[in-house]
């Protein structure tokens, strides 16, 4: 799909600025098992400002590209696991800043959107709850927090796990099932500073990913107090809430993780051209050369699936069931990029040597987020049903 010039420029900007300014950090020891440190994002994100590409998807305004420019402007950030965190483009930020920017008030978006926007802070969602307690996973409906009224406050209660970034963040959006008469069984959202001694993390989980800030925590919600003009949009929305931001919150991924396969492909393929054996280098073997072929086709293939998405999207449409086949289809090709590409690399792809071992980690988490694969192709099944029996009417 063609792109604006200035759109056109602005991409080959953040690439230059990823490749240069950012890969160079990809060993730094500020690069935890739970994501970079608050140090490392300051430091880096001080560069992407120097270089007039902080929050690069939003206009100063406060407009966004549409998607199919986001959609180019995320794959470059993507081009290292830093690139999201440095250019502000990185979940759930991300995904906070468009829900923000589509139900927050005036007086909520000054307050809590612009910090985000500016990159001078870090949010985090509440809203998937732990196995072990029967809560909120992919079954939202099964969400146990509860929320009910008290005077001009919400008072909210229960337990969150597998929240990205709550360990550092300082915007909160808090989910939870209304037990009030008006609202019941709806969701409601809440907007709250962080920390806030109400909000308590049990634990950081040790997770197979490690990309993002203050990596992924098992928290306490005990007695959150919250001010009703807090309340994102209004009682007993929150369930459609959620979908306003996870519908472009799932091409958003398949964006940033479609530039991380392309690096990838980009160091496996320059290993099999300089790498020889049995005579010859390793591009010239049809078991790696093919495989490197198959690379290719998949990312082409992810490449027209996100642009088919984000067109939708961009008409108005939910694009839920393009959301969903665009997740399965780019997340599970993702990942026969990297699986192929640590195969073609051997020792080398699964040591820490290159990013390569990361990316292949990373995208194995990106089949769950959001939505596993298994999920999209239920509710794409259930749309079949639903059409064909409007078709028999």
């Amino acid at each position: 799909m063609s792109l604006s010039q200035e759109t056109q420029d602005l991409v080959k900007r953040v690439e230059t600025f990823v490749r240069t300014m950012i890969v160079p950090y990809e060993h730094d020891p500020r690069c935890g098992e739970h994501g970079p440190s608050d140090e490392l994002v300051a430091e880096m994100r001080g560069h992407a400002r120097s270089a007039g590409l902080m929050t690069p998807h939003i206009h100063s305004d406060g407009s966004h590209l549409t998607q199919v420019e986001t959609a180019a402007v995320l794959r470059a950030s993507g081009l290292s696991m830093l690139g999201p965190v440095a250019l502000n483009t990185a979940a759930p930020d991300e995904g906070n800043m468009f829900l923000l920017g589509k139900v927050g008030s005036p007086e909520q978006q000054a307050r809590f959107l612009t910090p985000l926007v500016a990159g001078d802070a870090r949010s985090a969602f509440f809203m998937t709850e732990p196995a072990s307690d029967g809560g909120a996973g992919s079954d939202p409906s099964m969400m146990q927090t509860t929320c009910r009224r008290d005077g001009n406050h919400w008072v909210v209660n229960g337990r969150k796990a597998f929240i990205t970034g709550a360990l550092g963040a300082s915007v909160g959006i808090v989910m939870a099932k209304s037990t009030e008469a008006d609202s019941a069984d709806g969701a409601c959202m809440f907007l709250v500073d962080l920390p806030d001694p109400a909000i308590h993390i049990e634990r950081v989980l040790e997770t197979i990913d490690s990309s993002m800030p203050g990596g992924h925590s098992v928290v306490l919600i005990d007695g959150l107090r919250v001010p009703a003009d807090q309340m994102l949009g209004a009682p007993g929305e929150g369930f459609k809430y959620a979908q306003v931001r996870l519908a472009p919150a799932r091409l958003s991924h398949c964006m940033r993780w479609h530039g991380a396969a392309v690096r990838a492909n980009e160091i496996a393929t320059d290993y099999a051209c300089r790498r020889h054996a049995f005579g010859k280098p390793l591009v010239d073997h049809e078991g790696v050369g093919f495989m490197l072929a198959e690379n290719l086709i998949d990312l082409k293939q992810s490449e027209l699936m996100i642009d088919w998405c984000a067109s939708v999207l961009d008409t108005g449409a939910p694009g839920t069931a393009e959301s969903s086949m665009t997740k399965v289809s780019v997340s599970e090709a993702l990942m026969r990029v990297a699986d192929r590409c640590v195969q073609m690399m051997g020792g080398t792809g699964v040591s820490r040597d290159t990013i390569v071992e990361q990316v292949f980690r990373e995208i194995r988490a990106f089949r769950i987020y959001d939505g596993p694969t298994e999920v999209h192709k239920w509710s794409l099944a259930k749309k079949v049903k639903r059409d064909w029996r409007d078709r028999q009417s």
